[in-house]
């Protein structure tokens, strides 16, 4: 499997990894803001939408 043809979140991993070394970032630095970009986007995941709210 070539990347172009893999899954959107494989993609997406590859291009993190990628941006963070080519940038030099530390693995603890890097590993606590991917912890916090984790926290955030469960968090979206957990919002409840109100079944009274206009679309």
């Amino acid at each position: 499997m070539t990347l172009e043809n893999a899954p959107n979140h494989i993609q997406l991993a590859v291009d993190l990894i990628e941006l963070l070394e080519t940038n030099d970032v530390e693995p603890k630095v890097a590993v606590d803001a991917l912890v916090l970009v984790l926290k955030d986007f469960q968090s979206k995941l957990d919002v409840k939408v109100d079944p009274l709210e206009k679309k």
